[in-house]
């Protein structure tokens, strides 16, 4: 820990650097829940950025506990959260910070092409986690659904991933995005 580490040190990062329990997570989202504690979220998404491993990945799991009005919070942060997914190497903070950005809302306007290309490749990349690629999936197809052409591209890489060599999750999650895929190209015609 460097001397910036400790003199630094806050109550919320001190707790973040311990072992986490269930209890100790809903007892953060009741600290910071409220607009009066818009302070306390800023400390705790500070804390995702955290050079110490445990605290960031403590901090982004801490938000996942976040009911959907203390989420729309993080509303604002939505290209910082982006940033992270594709500059990040660890699995699990990759793994909260898309589960993060599923909670979001995605619009036409909004689309980013690097972050859109990062889902697609991570669809059928084997060497990712599972969740991930369900992440990826779901994710890449929140972005597609404005643009009949991309919903296109979006289907084509489905349809090389062989359903029989798939996760039961990753299958499961590959039918429910091609039915909706269907179902968007035959709305936009």
């Amino acid at each position: 820990m460097t001397e910036k580490t400790m003199v630094s040190a806050s109550p919320l990062r001190n707790k973040l650097a311990g072992r986490l329990t269930t209890d100790d997570l809903y007892e953060l989202r009741y600290l910071t829940q409220g607009t009066r504690s818009n302070h306390l979220k800023e400390e705790l998404f500070g804390l995702t950025d955290d050079d110490d491993e445990r605290v960031s990945t403590h901090a982004l799991w801490a938000f996942t506990y976040f009911d959907l009005h203390n989420s729309q919070w993080l509303y604002a942060k939505h290209n910082v959260i982006i940033d992270r997914v594709l500059s990040t190497p660890h699995p699990t903070k990759r793994r909260l910070l898309l589960t993060l950005l599923l909670r979001q809302p995605f619009t036409k306007e909004g689309l980013r092409t690097d972050f859109l290309d990062f889902c697609l490749a991570g669809i059928t990349s084997a060497s990712l986690p599972c969740a991930v690629r369900v992440l990826c999936l779901k994710l890449a197809y929140e972005q597609c659904r404005f643009y009949p052409e991309l919903l296109a591209e979006l289907r084509i890489t489905l349809d090389t991933l062989s359903p029989d060599t798939l996760s039961p999750g990753l299958a499961s999650a590959r039918k429910q995005i091609l039915k909706k895929t269907h179902v968007s190209v035959r709305n936009k015609i």
